[in-house]
Order: structure tokens, then sequence, then C-alpha cells
């Protein structure tokens, strides 16, 4: 078993050796570590709790979208095809679950590392930086909302509700949905120091999971709430998502692919940003 060698002068001559102005002090290509660490503690004592995440979607297809369903007639997909109810909604709870399993980890599970278990102080005493932090610690929140998409992804495919090839693409664009949603998560969690405070993340996540076109079309809100619902992370998600999986392939899913290019970009800036300014400065 590697060991990892702290340096015994303590944090600031770590920080020393890393040089404060060079990327070496950001960076030094050891997220990988970040992220076995994690995934081990995983495997030891939250495995559980991960396995819970991959129902709570199932239950909402089955409640609302087959038995629901079965009194609501065919909707429209983006092309404005008919299609089912269940293969409308299936595909808005697959983004909801990547965005879930994403937002937890890099949420919560973060908030505790941070606040609690000290984690990040002893990491950061050592040549890691924090883009090695940040990129371990989403790369883990990245992974289990893409276990929970797969998971959805094939159960959608054994109740034939993924109604194209093209949902076989689903799948990167879930990575793609849960980087965005856990580098923003992280770089907010960061800012907040109190579990009142974290509260409010679960305020946020529940009127954006029902009102981001998940259970209905955007067209039946008023023009006003349709321009802030399309500011929502997750409506462009679910529109990304729900394309692939009905074949509703459109140009705009470009559209889609930047915004979350953007938001990634930016939680990783803001993350590494306050664990440096947290933990090094």
């Amino acid at each position: 078993m590697s060991s990892v060698r702290v340096n015994p002068a303590g944090p600031d001559a770590a920080v020393k050796i890393r040089g404060s102005g060079s990327v070496r002090a950001l960076y030094s290509g050891n997220a990988s570590a970040v992220l076995g660490r994690g995934l081990l503690a995983t495997r030891s004592t939250n495995w559980t709790i991960v396995l819970t995440g991959v129902f709570e979607p199932i239950f909402y297809l089955l409640a609302l979208g087959i038995g629901l369903g079965s009194y609501v007639q065919n909707v429209t997909d983006p092309l404005g095809n008919q299609i089912p109810y269940a293969a409308y909604i299936a595909p808005a709870l697959l983004a909801v679950s990547a965005m879930n399993g994403a937002i937890y980890d890099s949420t919560w599970n973060v908030f505790f590392k941070m606040h609690f278990g000290k984690l990040y102080e002893g990491m950061l005493a050592t040549r890691l930086g924090p883009l090695d932090v940040a990129l371990g610690e989403i790369s883990l929140a990245l992974l289990r909302g893409a276990a929970y998409g797969l998971a959805f992804l094939v159960v959608m495919q054994v109740l034939g509700l993924n109604l194209s090839w093209s949902a076989i693409l689903a799948l990167p664009a879930l990575v793609v949905i849960a980087f965005g949603f856990a580098s923003l998560g992280m770089g907010i969690t960061s800012y907040l120091k109190t579990f009142q405070q974290m509260n409010w993340i679960s305020f946020l996540l529940l009127p954006m999971f029902l009102l981001s076109g998940t259970f209905y079309p955007l067209s039946v809100y008023p023009q006003v709430i349709q321009f802030f619902v399309q500011l929502l992370p997750l409506w462009h998600g679910v529109e990304l998502v729900r394309g692939l999986t009905t074949g509703a392939l459109a140009p705009v899913m470009l559209l889609h692919l930047l915004y979350f290019a953007v938001m990634i970009a930016v939680g990783l800036f803001f993350t590494t940003r306050r664990l440096r300014a947290l933990f090094l400065d």
C-alpha cells in the first residue's frame, strides 16, 4: 500500500516548495490520488447511500410515467412528434438522476470533509494543489452521477422508453451534466459555513426539479416564467437528454452543451480559488 508523505515542516513549507506563484502551486497532476481515496471511502462506508439514489428516479417513473401516464394522452417531443407520456418524462428523470448524484457528492460530502473531517487541510499540506483536490472531488461526484444515470438508462431500455438509437449518446451527455453540477456544487459549498446554509441547496433544487420541463412542456408557462426556466441548468440537461432518447436531434443541442461547458469552467475556477484562499493563502 502506498503512503502519502506529509512535509514535516507543515503546510507553509509545502506551499513554499510548490511555489506560490507557479502553476505547481495550483496543480501537481495527481488528482487521481484524491479520487482513489474517495472511491475507497465510498466502498467501505457509503455504498448503501449510493444505492438508494439509484431507485428514487425509478419510483418517480413508475408512479408518474406509467401510473399517472395511463391517464395522460400522448405528448409531443421537441420536434413535435407524438410520444407516450412515460417516454417524455423518463429522459427528464434521467437528467435529474445525474444531477442528484453529482450534487449530493459535491455538496454535503464536501461540506463534511471541509469543516469536520479537515481532510483538505491534510491534502494541501502535501504536494497536492487546490486544483488537484477540486478535480479529484468533482470526478468522484461525476462518477456517482454517471452511475445513477447509467442504471436509469438501463431501466428505460428494458421498459422500451428509449425511442432512438441516439439514446446511446445520452450516457456521455450525462457525464457532461454531472460534471457541470459537481463543479458548480463544490464551488458553492466552499463558501458555505453552516448546516442552515447548506439547506438552501435542497431548497433551490426542488423548484428546479419541478419547473424545468420535467413533467410537462415549457409552453404551459407564461413567457416571463419560460425565460427564467431557460436560465436553469437542469432545463438544458433535460432538453439535451430528451432530444437524444427520443431521436429529436437539433442544432440547439450544441447550445445546451456549451451551457454546461461554461458551467464547468466557472465551477472549477471558483472552487480552486476558494480552496487556495481557505487553506494556502
